[in-house]
C-alpha cells in the first residue's frame, strides 16, 4: 500500500473526481484532488486537500467525506461531484483500482441466441475475464425466443405462471445473478453484459458499482435525447417510468470478476407479460405504481428509432468512451457455455432451486 496511488471516479450524471496521493505510515500523505468539477470558492480545494492529509489510509468513503465537510469554508459549493465522490476517489487511489481506459476492450455482437446459452455465456465469460484469458467485454445479447429469467435466488412458483408461459411458448431459465424476473421477446428488448475484472470497481460498495457500470448507458441515452439516470439499487430510469433493470455477479476465483448485466425495454408486450408474470403487489407498491403495464416505459417510444439503431448508437457511445474492438465467443468458450447450457442451465434442478 505504500507510495504513489493515483485514483478516479466518474460521478454518476456529474464530473470526474481524481487524486493523488502518498501512503506512509497508514496515513494519506500529499493529497491533491483535481477534476472538471466545479467549487467556489477556489481555495476551498486546499481545504478538501487539507482535510484528507493524514487520514488512516484504511477510512472509508464516508469517513473522508465526513471530514471534508468539517473543513470546508461557509457557504462552499459544490457542484457536479460531492465530499463523498472524493472519499470514493481516495478509496479508488488506496485499492489501487483500474480505469475503464486501462483495458483493449472486446465487444461481441452475435446472431440470436437461446436463452439457456446466454445464461452459460455470461458464466463462462466472466470466468475467463477473472482467469486472465480474456479481455474485458462487452457483449450485446440477441434472442432466438421469448423467455423469463428469474433471478438467482427468487421463487420459480411466485414469479412465474406456468400455465401462461406455456401458452405464450416462453421459456423459463435461472441466471446466475441475484435480482428480479425479465421477461423478453426477440425484437422486442436490449440485453447487454459487462465482464469486467474486479480492478475496475475496487473502493467502490456494491451498490456504487452499479451506478458506476451504468454511467456509460446513460450518456448513450442522452444522446438519444432520454434524460435517463441510476435509481437505486438496479434500475435505469427517465421522467416516464423505467426503462432497465441491472444484475451482477462476483466471481471469486482467479483475481476475481465482475458480470454486470441490463436488460432494456426497447418494446413490450404488458398484456402477455402479465399474463406470465406473477406481479405482486409488494413490488407494485415498492416501485411506485398500480398496474405492471406501467412500470416500464419502452425505448421505442421515447426514442422514435429503430431498435438495431438503439444497439448502434450504444456501442458507438462505448467505444467513443472507452475504445473496443470487434470480438467473437471463441470455440473453447463456445463448447464450455454449451455444456453448461445443456445441462445445468436447461436442468429443472437448477431452474427450480427455488421452488
Amino acid at each position: 500500500m505504500q507510495g504513489k496511488h493515483h485514483g478516479e471516479y466518474k460521478v454518476p450524471g456529474g464530473k470526474l473526481v481524481v487524486v493523488d496521493l502518498d501512503v506512509t505510515g497508514g496515513a494519506l500523505r500529499d493529497v491533491h484532488v483535481a477534476g472538471d468539477f466545479f467549487l467556489e470558492p477556489d481555495e476551498a480545494l486546499d481545504a478538501i486537500d487539507a482535510a484528507l492529509e493524514g487520514a488512516p489510509a484504511d477510512t472509508d468513503a464516508r469517513g473522508l467525506a465526513a471530514r471534508i465537510d468539517a473543513a470546508l469554508p461557509p457557504g462552499a459549493v459544490l457542484f457536479g461531484f460531492t465530499s463523498e465522490a472524493v472519499g470514493i476517489a481516495v478509496r479508488r487511489a488506496v485499492a489501487q483500482a483500474t480505469d475503464w481506459t486501462d483495458f483493449d476492450w472486446q465487444i461481441i455482437h452475435e446472431a440470436p441466441q437461446p436463452p439457456a446459452l446466454h445464461m452459460a455465456l455470461d458464466e463462462v465469460l466472466t470466468a475467463e475475464v477473472a482467469a486472465g484469458r480474456r479481455p474485458p467485454t462487452l457483449r450485446v445479447w440477441e434472442w432466438d425466443r421469448p423467455a423469463v429469467i428469474i433471478g438467482s435466488f427468487q421463487s420459480l412458483a411466485n414469479e412465474v405462471d406456468p400455465e401462461g408461459a406455456a401458452r405464450h411458448g416462453v421459456t423459463v431459465v435461472r441466471r446466475i445473478s441475484g435480482g428480479g424476473a425479465m421477461f423478453v421477446e426477440p425484437g422486442n428488448t436490449i440485453t447487454y453484459s459487462l465482464c469486467v475484472p474486479a480492478s475496475l470497481v475496487q473502493g467502490l460498495t456494491f451498490a456504487e458499482s452499479y451506478a458506476y457500470l451504468d454511467d456509460w448507458v446513460l450518456t448513450a441515452l442522452g444522446d438519444m435525447g432520454i434524460n435517463a439516470w441510476y435509481k437505486p439499487l438496479n434500475d435505469i430510469a427517465t421522467d416516464a417510468g423505467k426503462i432497465a433493470g441491472a444484475a451482477q455477479k462476483r466471481m471469486v476465483a482467479g483475481d476475481g470478476a465482475v458480470l454486470h448485466h441490463v436488460t432494456m425495454s426497447y418494446d413490450i408486450d404488458a398484456d402477455k407479460m402479465v399474463e406470465v408474470l406473477r406481479i405482486g403487489k409488494e413490488k407494485l407498491s415498492d416501485k411506485g405504481t398500480r398496474s405492471a403495464k406501467k412500470r416500464v416505459d419502452p425505448l421505442r417510444r421515447q426514442t422514435g428509432l429503430p431498435r438495431a439503431e438503439v444497439i448502434e448508437r450504444m456501442i458507438g457511445s462505448f467505444r467513443a468512451r472507452y475504445g473496443g474492438s470487434d470480438g467473437a465467443v471463441t470455440p473453447e468458450e463456445m463448447a464450455r457455455a454449451q455444456e453448461l447450457a445443456g445441462g445445468k442451465f436447461s436442468s429443472p434442478e437448477w431452474t427450480a432451486r427455488v421452488p
